[in-house]
């Protein structure tokens, strides 16, 4: 398939890509696991998964990323999960395939996400390094197999992980979406999500150098969304994403409180849009609702470039 995504933003246009996967599963009544997150939906409730996919082409993603966040062999085999790292990527994928081809969508691209989250996103459970790398090979190599045309690193938010996670997609041959998230201090310091003790700058100094083809401000605090893509933009000439997260993580759930209304949401977009973003979509917390508001506002948002 011809890289549509790539051409809508190597034109400047803005591309919309999906909400939250794992958290409207949890929404739509899928039991997040205590190791794994939503990393086993795919054999548990695979119609859901499905249906999440249709239901993010319809309010009018141009890309869907799989249910792979929770499933690298880090996340899986505690779980108890680890003979099926195979068909758990398989099946996440052809779900997303099959849910583009039932809307009737053919040029809607399927990204695949992998994640460096650890198990229990206890930072304790990292595998030793050589086996977390063969992780995120396989990781990646099952997603390409199966014929996903991106890969997603999600969550990258620090660096020592990230050069074993990119250099796991790297191998796999396809484009890269760096997916890096971040928050604001009480001070008003923009810093990594996870690691409050280390900038934003001083990641992006890290990461950029690795060479993505796309870099996502993803699972971040909307409020230090602006300041973030002005960051990155000094050290980065080519696209720039945004899909923050809303609400918050009480583990192993998400709580949708004070999640951003799809107009505000909006508004939001078109400030970033402004700010040189022109990748749009939502992580945990937001919902198809959240895309079709993007999708209805394309023309403005278009306009704000």
């Amino acid at each position: 398939m011809e890289d549509s995504w790539r051409q809508q933003l190597d034109g400047g246009e803005v591309l919309l890509i999906d909400g939250a996967t794992g958290t409207e599963l949890q929404r739509r009544g899928v039991p997040m696991d205590d190791v794994a997150w939503s990393g086993a939906a795919v054999l548990s409730h695979p119609e859901i998964v499905r249906e999440t996919h249709e239901d993010y082409i319809r309010a009018g993603a141009r890309v869907i990323i799989t249910n792979t966040f929770g499933s690298t062999r880090q996340m899986l085999g505690p779980a108890g999960y680890g003979d099926k790292v195979e068909v758990v990527h398989r099946n996440a994928v052809r779900l997303a395939i099959e849910a583009r081809d039932n809307v009737g969508e053919p040029g809607v691209a399927v990204a695949g996400s992998i994640s460096t989250e650890p198990p229990r996103f206890d930072r304790d459970a990292f595998l030793a390094p050589d086996k977390e790398l063969a992780a995120y090979q396989e990781a990646a190599g099952l997603l390409a197999e199966g014929g996903v045309e991106v890969i997603a690193l999600e969550m990258i938010n620090e660096t020592q992980h990230a050069t074993r996670a990119m250099t796991a997609a790297k191998e796999a041959g396809l484009p890269i979406w760096l997916g890096v998230g971040c928050k604001k201090t009480d001070d008003g310091c923009i810093v990594s999500f996870d690691h409050p003790d280390l900038a934003f700058e001083t990641l992006l100094d890290a990461l950029v150098p690795l060479g993505p083809d796309v870099i996502n401000i993803m699972h971040s605090e909307i409020a230090a969304v602006p300041e973030a893509i002005g960051m990155v933009r000094e050290r980065w000439s080519g696209p720039v994403g945004v899909y923050p997260e809303s609400g918050y993580f009480t583990a192993p759930h998400w709580n949708f409180v004070d999640v951003i209304s799809p107009a505000d949401f909006v508004k939001e977009a078109l400030n970033w849009v402004s700010k040189g973003a022109r990748l749009l979509g939502g992580c945990c917390g937001t919902s198809p609702e959240h895309i079709r508001a993007l999708h209805a506002a394309l023309p403005e948002l278009n306009d704000a470039r």
